[in-house]
């Protein structure tokens, strides 16, 4: 299906490919993985169409094509659904899978796209309301929209960039259904991935990259966990996170019944009570959209509050803004890294600023050197992977523009730190590195509320498990009780019968 040769691909100050080879089967599920900035993205933004190499040649279904835009790429049969959906939210599901398909002219009829865009959903499996709006849509939703419209413009191969990175394990494990379907159906599917469970699920095949380069391309019957890890780092890496006991001190946060809404102005906390405690993690699992960013906007002062009250250290700080709350040593590693996390547009340092600006003064001026050292040690400390200070975030990778906004919001004198779902779409590399952080602020006195969908990461870093369901915690579990059963049958919204008695 495709024959990619001696590909390589040059931004400033990095080489994202170098020399790649890449062969893909057709109607086969291929699986590309590696570190964040290994070039997989790269790799597959030029097969797309998003990108031109520099250098190279490549062949789909034995033409050889060179593709100037996507419009070209997909016209050859290859679309992509990327990780972050390019979906307009105030039209409806029929709407953006037609729009800007020139094939349509000006003349439309909308009951016939309707007829269209279900009857692709019934044959993919990938059944959606024609007319609903998309921002009505959950993330799976919406993921379902974007194959759609790959399918309506004719892709016989479809690139899927990191498919459950926003997706709960139940919308996982039924899109792994749909794609096995549509391989069956002799479609071809390449996807990137970080995690080693869903590549030895379902893919086929797996390619290997590292620093811009291809390692190997093995069958996954013949390796193994461990050794893909090896090929990925290219050292190996530890799958078990150490937790070592601590003394857990006094209580930092108190949260007592908080109600919070969310956009729409429908209650997302519902009488919502926590404590946490000085060299603690608390991990809250719960399937998204079950209220976890709105009480993680609380906590930071970003969301008003309804009802009830936070207090920090005995300190009553409810109705405090965000502001009040960096200054009081509360730091938020939000979901949403792009557009919350960062501000996409600025450089790395300055990114770095938007925190540090009022401790890098001389007088009633900016201190440029000192703003400069601090970005540049930073940078240093938590091996960020950029071409400099100046490099714009939007133009690292996902592991590196993670390690960013942990440089920023843990360079700070905290005392409690907020974060959301903070190894989401990492490599096992980045995962680790995020989670020797997280114990060593834990070590250093630091209550962390972990607000986590990945069940196992909760299990791992927890000293206390909270389950959050329909904006209520439906029970606390300490680490030696906090089995991965009852928490699913708490995240489903059933208490277990030991645990009423």
């Amino acid at each position: 299906m495709v024959e990619m040769r001696d590909i390589s691909k040059r931004f400033p100050g990095v080489l994202a490919n170098d020399r790649v080879d890449l062969d893909v089967a057709s109607g086969s599920i291929h699986a590309l993985l590696g570190e964040n900035g290994a070039g997989k993205s790269t790799l597959m933004h030029i097969l797309s169409g998003l990108y031109r190499p520099d250098s190279g040649t490549m062949k789909v279904e034995d033409r050889t094509v060179s593709f100037a835009s996507p419009l070209h790429a997909i016209r050859a049969g290859v679309g992509m659904v990327h990780q972050h959906f390019m979906l307009v939210e105030t039209q409806t599901v029929a709407e953006n899978v037609v729009l800007g398909d020139r094939r349509l002219g000006f003349r439309m009829d909308p009951a016939a796209i309707r007829d269209t865009v279900a009857g692709l959903g019934r044959e993919s499996g990938l059944e959606i309301d024609p007319d609903a709006l998309i921002w009505q849509l959950s993330v799976g939703e919406r993921q379902r929209v974007e194959i759609v419209k790959m399918l309506h413009r004719g892709a016989r191969l479809l690139i899927l960039d990191e498919p459950t990175a926003v997706l709960t394990p139940q919308e996982a494990d039924t899109l792994f259904d749909r794609m096995r379907g549509m391989a069956q159906a002799g479609r071809t599917l390449l996807f990137i991935s970080h995690k080693l469970n869903e590549v030895m699920e379902l893919a086929e095949t797996v390619t290997v990259m590292r620093q811009g380069r291809v390692v190997d391309t093995v069958p996954k019957a013949q390796v193994s966990h461990r050794e893909l890890v090896h090929m990925m780092v290219g050292s190996p890496v530890l799958f078990d996170v150490t937790v070592p006991p601590v003394q857990q001190g006094r209580k930092l946060l108190s949260l007592r019944n908080l109600r919070v809404e969310n956009d729409r102005g429908q209650t997302a906390v519902d009488n919502l009570s926590l404590d946490l405690h000085q060299r603690e993690i608390l991990g809250v699992a719960g399937v998204a959209g079950n209220g976890q960013r709105e009480l993680a906007e609380a906590i930071t002062g970003l969301r008003k509050l309804q009802a009830g009250t936070i207090e920090l250290d005995e300190f009553d700080v409810t109705g405090s803004n965000q502001r009040r709350m960096i200054d009081l040593g509360i730091s938020w590693v939000p979901q949403d890294r792009q557009h919350t996390g960062t501000a996409p547009n600025l450089s790395i340092q300055e990114n770095f600023d938007l925190k540090h600006y009022r401790s890098a003064r001389r007088g009633p001026f900016l201190d440029r050197a000192g703003q400069s050292r601090r970005a540049a040690a930073l940078l240093a400390k938590y091996r960020v992977a950029a071409a400099g200070r100046h490099q714009p975030v939007r133009l690292l990778s996902g592991g590196n523009l993670q390690k960013v906004i942990l440089a920023r919001e843990l360079s700070t004198e905290l005392r409690v730190l907020v974060a959301e779902s903070p190894t989401r779409g990492l490599d096992v590399g980045a995962i680790q590195t995020v989670h020797e952080l997280l114990m060593e602020q834990r070590s250093r006195g630091v209550a962390i509320l972990l607000l986590s969908e990945d069940l196992q990461e909760v299990l791992s870093l927890s000293d206390r498990v909270a389950v959050i369901h329909s904006g209520r915690i439906m029970g606390i579990l300490p680490r030696a009780r906090a089995e991965a059963d009852t928490i699913g049958m708490l995240m489903a919204g059933v208490v277990p019968e030991d645990m009423t008695t």
